[in-house]
């Protein structure tokens, strides 16, 4: 066998930055924790012992973490002065949950689903699969934090607007169901921007739910967002004007049975807003960066999630348009159209 040494340098070199990543991962997950960047982005410049000082922890952690996140490129040293800063952009990223580039929810959760490896490889065998609620904790916590920033910038300026006269119907006062809501980020999110609507989050997960609620009483929404717990293909009412599946279907063992009740429980000129990550309908087209977080969270969370529920169709987080919308025809929807999108999800308009 000839090798090719300039080809397998290339890969390895590629193999040592993703395992770089791997590690740079927990360490972003433990600066998040202590709270080490937002301290970095209130002070500025900062030393080993002062950042330590500040956060209340101990100085020889904290070089040694500082250090390799400036190997990493997520911090900037100064080698003059001794002392690490974040750039803004750097703290944009890492230090302001609210802004859409806020990329530590990612980390948190892909660190939390690494640890389901063994029940995810012991599935590769059996054929069978592991549930939501198997996972670690902070992948549920992680989720709504990766998810959120895009849904603060996304969701009411313009995935709501890009839909036939749903707005309208929110401002004047309608009958919301969002249906895999998790703790409840996208819910609160619509009540807050339409107060004469009542918004329903349902969630198979107790624990998630009982989160939504706390969420919703805190930002004082609690009286037109509740929550309860239910299955996508059991929960309850009729006549919603709007139903939203967000970043949830292709989790879903059935998600044909799911859509055929979203579609039963809308009104006659009712909405399915269907948000999923973005995919090209080609794995081809898929194999790119992006691709590359979506296939590997798949493998390890969405496809054994689905796989573990009845049918268990597994569509994977790389579905692609092409199949979400055979999902929609065989549920007996008969209008189904790309709204819009972002660089990270496809906005799906459903209707019956």
């Amino acid at each position: 066998m000839a090798i090719n040494e300039a080809k397998l340098n290339e890969f390895v070199g590629k193999a040592m930055g993703d395992l770089g990543g791997a590690l740079t991962a927990a360490l972003v997950v433990i600066g998040d924790k202590l709270g080490l960047y937002r301290a970095m982005a209130e002070a500025g410049p900062l030393a080993p012992a002062e950042l330590a000082k500040r956060t209340g922890t101990t100085e020889r952690y904290v070089r040694e973490w500082l250090s390799g996140q400036a190997a990493s490129g997520y911090i900037c040293y100064d080698a003059a002065s001794g002392k690490f800063h974040l750039d803004d952009e750097q703290a944009e990223a890492l230090a302001n949950d609210e802004s859409p580039a806020c990329v530590v929810g990612g980390f948190i959760g892909m660190t939390a689903a690494m640890r389901a490896e063994p029940k995810v490889a012991a599935a590769f065998r059996s054929g069978g699969g592991v549930g939501w609620h198997e996972h670690d904790p902070a992948l549920f916590c992680g989720t709504e934090r990766f998810f959120r920033p895009g849904y603060n910038a996304n969701l009411v300026s313009s995935w709501i607007p890009a839909l036939d006269g749903v707005k309208e119907k929110l401002a004047a006062g309608a009958q919301v169901a969002d249906v895999g809501c998790g703790h409840g980020a996208s819910t609160i999110l619509m009540a807050q921007s339409f107060p004469r609507s009542r918004f329903t989050g349902f969630d198979y997960h107790p624990a998630s739910i009982d989160i939504a609620r706390e969420r919703a009483a805190a930002a004082g929404v609690g009286d037109r967002a509740t929550f309860e717990v239910a299955a996508a293909k059991e929960f309850p009412g009729k006549g919603y004007d709007l139903v939203a599946c967000f970043d949830c279907l292709h989790d879903m063992g059935d998600p044909v049975g799911a859509a055929a009740h979203v579609r039963q429980s809308l009104k006659p000129d009712g909405t399915w807003l269907l948000v999923e990550p973005f995919a090209h309908d080609e794995l081809a087209q898929n194999l790119n960066p992006l691709g590359k977080i979506f296939y590997s969270v798949s493998t390890l969370v969405c496809t054994p999630a689905s796989l573990s529920q009845e049918v268990g169709l597994g569509l994977g987080a790389q579905a692609g348009e092409a199949r979400l919308r055979d999902v929609a025809t065989r549920a007996g929807f008969t209008r189904f159209r790309r709204a819009t999108e972002t660089p990270f999800n496809l906005v799906l308009e459903v209707r019956p």
